[in-house]
């Protein structure tokens, strides 16, 4: 009785959740950044809103996007006692924000070539699901922090260019201080 009780009040506030869904899309819709963030491979009607929220209008806002980073929660912690060094996953922050961020990229695996690349490496590293994704969330952050700080949508092109110059980047040569 209480599963069906609860199953009926799940279905009473089903028209209410779907009026917030509409709301929501129309309001996206209007907003000037709102094909930025539809142009996010697996972002979706869902996501892309959460993360326009996430940003907001004002540019100055996040100064860089380490910036972006650590307010959401997406950016590692690393503490320091002594010889002991340890990392963990940052716990003050706005919850729903980190989600977002955190979905946005698991669902970016599906839809983007060099996502799901990244993904299965940190993988065969033996990194965890939820550590593999929030890696990738924090480089995705730095990606749409640029997009939206040039108000250029994304291109997988353009990324897929600047990952493969980065890749080929010449190293070093030392320096022969035989005269």
């Amino acid at each position: 009785m209480a599963i069906q009780a609860l199953a009926a009040q799940l279905a009473a506030l089903h028209p209410f959740i779907r009026k917030y869904d509409q709301e929501i899309a129309g309001l996206f819709a209007t907003h000037p950044d709102a094909a930025l963030f539809e142009s996010l491979p697996g972002a979706g009607a869902a996501l892309a809103p959460r993360l326009l929220v996430c940003l907001g209008t004002d540019r100055q806002r996040f100064s860089c996007a380490e910036a972006l980073s650590c307010y959401t929660g997406i950016a590692p912690v690393t503490e320091q006692s002594g010889k002991s060094k340890w990392v963990h996953m940052r716990w003050s922050c706005p919850k729903l924000l980190r989600q977002s961020w955190h979905e946005f990229a698991n669902c970016s695996i599906r839809f983007c070539p060099w996502a799901l690349e990244c993904y299965q490496d940190y993988r065969k590293r033996n990194i965890d699901h939820h550590e593999a994704v929030r890696k990738l969330a924090f480089k995705w952050q730095r990606i749409v922090w640029r997009m939206w700080q040039e108000r250029q949508p994304y291109d997988e092109l353009r990324y897929q260019t600047a990952l493969l110059r980065k890749r080929t980047k010449p190293t070093a040569q030392p320096v022969n201080n035989k005269n």
